[in-house]
């Protein structure tokens, strides 16, 4: 599975779970996960790679989604994990 395969995986798990998805030119390096009048926001930077929009997709999906209660394909699943092991360990000591 490429990083555009795993870019679109971590995207549907985000509109699966009630959050907006929009793609906007934001230079390179941005984007991310926001909450606009109660609504979450995720911006996918169209000038930004496929790995950095992972990145912060995976960091989205962690922070929204209960991961061990749904089935996730393992190649994303790992990317999440890899992505969030401190946002995992910090729930763990909670």
């Amino acid at each position: 599975m490429n990083q555009r395969q795993i870019l679109e995986e971590l995207i549907v798990l985000l509109e699966d779970n009630a959050v907006t998805v929009r793609s906007e030119p934001l230079g390179g390096g941005g984007g991310g996960l926001c909450s606009v009048k109660g609504q979450n926001i995720f911006f996918l930077d169209t000038q930004s790679s496929s790995a950095e929009l992972s990145a912060l997709a995976a960091e989205a999906v962690a922070k929204l989604i209960d991961i061990e209660s749904i089935y996730i394909k393992p190649e994303v699943r790992m990317i999440i994990e890899k992505y969030c092991e401190n946002q995992f360990d910090n729930n763990r000591g909670e």
